[in-house]
């Protein structure tokens, strides 16, 4: 008998129902479903062995009248012992005929089986802690961790071990998980303990994506991971750490074609990075910005295929995004070309520009981003910036991305230039707002005030709301402040006070025709320069946050400066 033969092999085990539904019978819901699993198990009877160790859980088999019994708490733990037992026999043959998998290939159907049964337990979470309780999880994550030099043991054993990937989705599914926050609590717990994510990954490294079967099997191990981090965030930084970082990255940069797989990969990787600085390091140690820079290549000279395939574009500059927020990853993003590959991106007018456009804010915005931005200037993306500033592209407004999300990055990045180029490249830039008759001053005006009136809009309704809260005796606390605060940002007031410090910039750098442009349109539309002061001052108070109490004075005493020469 060969290998084929061998995987395909069904020992004869009498009668029983099939594991597909009926043809005819009718779908069911995923709780019902689960109890006819249990129930066909039932159905098939059970060895001496297994009915003496029934005899001792309260509530044994007997008869037809078990068979119909709904879910409980004994019928769990009969499952549950019945997998033990399988799991154990299993194990107990693996290790007497370690050259003759044939000796082992029934119970290994059998402890499949079961698997597929335990699915019912994902109905009931509040039953979880039986999974514990009774080591059904550690004796689940052995099974991952499983090791094999033969190949057929391997082959058999990745089916089981696909099978408990299968089951842990279901388990961690993010919406059972909510349905008994105890139950999770104590799943996750085990899990964690038992450093799940760790034999999950070397579990992958197992799988063959060639395969159908193993192909779903990464697919369900990723969204274990998802559910287990939406669930419980702070998993994020130990799973990076126990090898899922490499992976995710190796998965990436494979040469294979477009996937389902590939999609999810980017967006774990989207999530593991998300307010993480050691897991944002620990990406920049293993390469991670050039293989983010690679896979974004592609999207250069040409647009994502399918909406899935934008999608992980997204996720992608996502990451890479997230990556910049720290300092010694922008200082790898410079050494990889990521600033010459963005400019092109925004040369190109692919659907990558408005992305590119948000790496660029990310990778020159505080002194961090200093080196970036001087190296910005020498591949001369001031040709490439001004013409975003002067004009939203049509393209952006048909892909759905809002004309303000556009300025603010435009405005957000020519404000990092004026903060941190010096001498001849500072001057290269302000001598830009002096071309053409000074016409992006104009576009500077004009945009100060689109969004001061869209501020006072906001202002004025804010205001109105606050009267009839006070009228009414409600309280304004610091909770409902901070929601006003906010409205007033969606509203258009970082973008505001934006621009009003690169009025100032450019009015305090020694060049009389900006400065007389401005006072000028201040003048023409009726306004003054005490609006613009008193924007700048408020700017001030917020600006650092997040940052050293030393950046925040020194920049809040930089702005002040500026107010004062207006």
């Amino acid at each position: 008998m060969d290998v084929g033969e061998l995987l395909r092999y069904q020992p004869d085990r009498g009668t029983k129902r099939g594991r597909e539904d009926d043809p005819e019978e009718p779908k069911v819901s995923r709780k019902e479903r689960g109890s006819r699993k249990w129930l066909r198990e039932e159905d098939r009877g059970t060895s001496e062995d297994q009915r003496n160790a029934l005899d001792a859980v309260p509530g044994g088999e007997d008869g037809e009248e078990d068979e119909m019994e709904t879910l409980d708490e004994s019928s769990i733990k009969r499952m549950i012992l019945t997998f033990e037992k399988r799991s154990y026999k299993n194990q107990e043959l693996r290790i007497k005929f370690p050259d003759n998998p044939e000796k082992f290939m029934e119970s290994e159907l059998d402890l499949n089986d079961i698997i597929q049964e335990m699915h019912v337990i994902a109905t009931i979470p509040d039953l979880y802690h039986l999974l514990v309780e009774l080591n059904a999880v550690q004796s689940l994550l052995g099974l991952l961790g499983h090791e094999n030099s033969d190949i057929l043991s391997i082959a058999c054993l990745s089916h089981v071990c696909i099978a408990v990937v299968d089951l842990l989705q279901e388990l961690t599914d993010i919406d059972t998980l909510h349905e008994s926050e105890e139950g999770a609590q104590v799943l996750i717990d085990a899990l964690v303990e038992g450093q799940v994510v760790a034999l999950l990954v070397q579990n992958l490294d197992r799988l063959d994506e060639a395969v159908k079967e193993e192909a779903d099997g990464v697919h369900n191990t990723l969204a274990i991971i998802e559910n287990m981090t939406e669930f419980r965030p702070e998993i994020c930084a130990d799973a990076a750490q126990q090898g899922l970082l490499q992976w995710l990255l190796k998965r990436l940069k494979a040469k294979m074609p477009f996937d389902a797989n590939k999609l999810y990969c980017s967006e774990i990787l989207a999530i593991l990075l998300q307010n993480n600085d050691d897991t944002r390091e620990l990406l920049g140690e293993l390469d991670g910005i050039d293989v983010l820079l690679q896979q974004l290549s592609v999207f250069k000279r040409h647009d994502p295929s399918t909406a899935e395939e934008q999608e992980m574009m997204e996720n992608l500059f996502d990451a890479l995004c997230s990556c910049l927020m720290l300092s010694s990853n922008r200082e790898r993003f410079l050494k990889g070309e990521g600033l010459q590959l963005m400019n092109l991106m925004l040369r190109e007018k692919k659907m990558s520009r408005c992305s590119a456009l948000r790496v660029l804010d990310h990778a020159m915005i505080g002194p961090e981003g200093t080196d970036n931005c001087h190296k910005f200037v020498d591949i001369l993306g001031l040709r490439t910036i001004f013409p975003l500033f002067m004009k939203s592209p049509k393209k952006m407004k048909k892909s759905g991305i809002p004309e303000k999300e556009h300025e603010e990055h435009v405005c957000s990045i020519i404000a990092s230039l004026l903060r941190n180029l010096k001498l001849q490249q500072r001057t290269r830039l302000i001598s830009k707002f002096t071309e053409n008759d000074s016409e992006k001053v104009d576009r500077l005006m004009e945009l100060y005030f689109k969004y001061l009136d869209a501020v006072r809009v906001a202002d004025k309704k804010i205001e109105g709301e606050k009267h009839d809260m006070v009228r009414r005796g409600e309280i304004l606390d610091d909770d409902l402040e901070e929601e006003f605060y906010l409205r007033r940002l969606d509203a258009g007031l970082f973008l505001l006070q934006l621009l009003c410090y690169i009025i100032a910039e450019l009015c305090n750098a020694n060049m009389p025709q900006i400065r007389q442009r401005v006072m000028q349109i201040l003048n023409m539309r009726g306004s003054s320069v005490k609006i613009l002061r008193h924007i700048l001052k408020e700017y001030s108070e917020s600006i650092g946050d997040g940052k050293s109490a030393e950046f925040r004075e020194s920049e809040q005493k930089r702005i002040l400066e500026l107010v004062e020469t207006l």
